[in-house]
């Protein structure tokens, strides 16, 4: 009796499992179909799926012929920056009683402690090299002030490099060594990079020999706002992966599967200094206008739509008070008078949803865009205006409010991009002065010179906190070819130390594509 009791309970048992499995299985059925309806694909995914079929699935990824065809073309850079002098604070006053008691003594009472002597530096980063007889991008910021380059090879092979050019405001920089049938990468194209593509981090990390590390995209046309620490017009539009980047991969690649070049490493998001999970790399098609302009010119040939728009990540309240509409796009804040945007017609309140076809639908994606054209180049902006898509042909100008092509220091004549003539300071000159050297500027015929204040006699000691003592020491502080540069000086005979501000090239304002 008990055995068919037992027999019972476990029909019953086993006969509700079956029951509630099946009735859960119908009513989890009839609860999606009413969600979703089975076998329909939604238009999102359209690109997922061919015929019915999921394109790519279970296929392997494999990243050694990527490694292996660009991992010889990525080159360990190392700088050295020379000890040198600094002043303490833009203008001091000479102490009278120095020769007999020295700067120490008194020192306070004449707003001066003496100089300060910071050591000589040296820093390491990473390098692409682009061309076979050795043109080489990095970061503006892996050479900055150094008085010495050095490229290592992935074959252990060590040049001297020269520096061709740099832009701050993108933080770039192109180097050039002397060789023959070098590797170099191929480039691809960064505007076709998707979001979730595999890529690879090549570089010299933490001073380790080349590196390969893997990840994908996870964002483009990220902005930092890094750049606007070295320039008023910082080009930003990043290319965001979680391919481990850390101190060293700067100026390094980033390549797809194929082993083409889609970016330059550039900065990492850390609240430590080393990766915490996110890097971020300079698209390449920005890096190839660059390059070739500092190649060719000596400067970067920027263009501009003459129009200010609103930074990212504004709220609600502040969209509200400017009467941005959300959406996608960039809303046109005001148009400059004498830019490109306002002949064609562009006006408060329009908002640009494309260049030549590509859309824009953030402020970054429309710098990148710009950044690929220069001065002179005819352009077809898509805008809407009152809900209507319109579009204007736009023919870029310079920040100047014409076409014309700008040239480097180091390009051009020195005196004639200063507006005055110079020369390298006499010796024992400079130390009756007190000083180690500088460069004497002997006559100001107009341009940069004469808006500084700068006066003729002045004799330039320090430009940007570096020690300049020859032309050509003046030529390779002054290599930027724009921006504002703090320089530093003395009138001879009176040791008193003055500072001004010199404007070269095209200091453009922020948020004026």
């Amino acid at each position: 009796m008990k055995f068919k009791n037992i027999l019972l309970v476990m029909a019953l048992s086993a006969g509700t499992a079956i029951a509630t499995v099946w009735g859960f299985g119908k009513w989890n059925q009839a609860t999606s179909d009413y969600v979703q309806q089975p076998g329909k694909i939604p238009a999102n995914y359209a690109a997922f799926f061919e015929g019915g079929e999921k394109i790519g699935g279970g296929i392997p990824i494999d990243f050694t012929a990527a490694a292996a065809s660009a991992t010889p073309a990525v080159v360990h850079i190392k700088t050295k920056i020379n000890a040198r002098t600094v002043s303490n604070g833009s203008t001091q006053r000479r102490n009278p009683f120095s020769d007999l008691f020295g700067d120490d003594v008194f020192g306070d009472m004449f707003g001066q402690r003496g100089p300060q002597v910071i050591p000589e530096q040296r820093a390491s980063g990473s390098g692409v090299i682009l061309t076979d007889d050795g043109y080489i991008v990095t970061n503006n910021h892996v050479i900055e002030n150094a008085n010495e380059i050095n490229v290592t090879l992935n074959n252990k092979q060590i040049y001297k490099a020269e520096l061709i050019g740099t832009d701050p405001s993108s933080d770039i920089a192109v180097l050039k060594i002397n060789g023959t049938a070098l590797p170099y990468m191929v480039l691809g194209n960064s505007d076709e990079v998707k979001l979730g593509q595999w890529c690879l981090a090549i570089g010299y990390p933490l001073t380790l020999d080349v590196t390969v590390t893997a990840g994908i995209v996870s964002a483009k046309a990220r902005s930092l706002s890094i750049n606007a620490r070295k320039s008023n017009s910082p080009i930003e539009s990043f290319i965001q992966t979680d391919a481990a980047v850390n101190q060293g991969n700067s100026g390094g690649a980033l390549v797809d599967t194929e082993g083409r070049l889609i970016g330059i490493n550039s900065a990492i998001a850390s609240p430590t200094g080393s990766y915490a999970g996110y890097s971020y790399a300079i698209p390449v098609n920005i890096v190839k206008k660059i390059v070739g302009d500092l190649k060719k010119f000596g400067a970067v040939q920027r263009a501009y739509l003459g129009l200010s728009y609103p930074n990212d990540g504004l709220s609600d309240e502040q969209k509200e008070k400017l009467g941005i509409k959300n959406g996608y796009g960039v809303y046109v804040l005001d148009v400059a008078n004498d830019g490109a945007a306002i002949g064609a017609g562009i006006k408060k309140g329009d908002i640009i949803t494309g260049i030549n076809n590509v859309k824009v639908n953030s402020a970054p994606e429309m710098i990148e865009q710009v950044a690929n054209y220069k001065p002179g180049d005819k352009i077809t902006v898509t805008y809407l205006r009152d809900g209507k898509e319109k579009t204007a042909t736009i023919t870029l100008k310079n920040k100047s409010g014409n076409y014309e092509i700008v040239k480097n220091a180091t390009g051009a004549n020195l005196n004639e991009k200063l507006g005055g003539e110079v020369e390298t300071y006499d010796k024992k000159k400079a130390a009756a002065v007190g000083i180690d050297g500088g460069v004497l500027i002997t006559k100001i015929t107009g341009g940069a010179l004469k808006t500084s204040k700068i006066q003729e006699g002045f004799v330039v000691t320090e430009v940007n906190g570096t020690a300049v003592s020859t032309i050509e020491e003046l030529k390779a502080a002054l290599i930027s070819g724009q921006g504002i540069f703090r320089l530093k000086g003395v009138y001879p005979p009176e040791g008193y130390v003055y500072g001004y501000s010199l404007s070269l090239g095209n200091n453009d304002d922020e948020h004026m594509p």
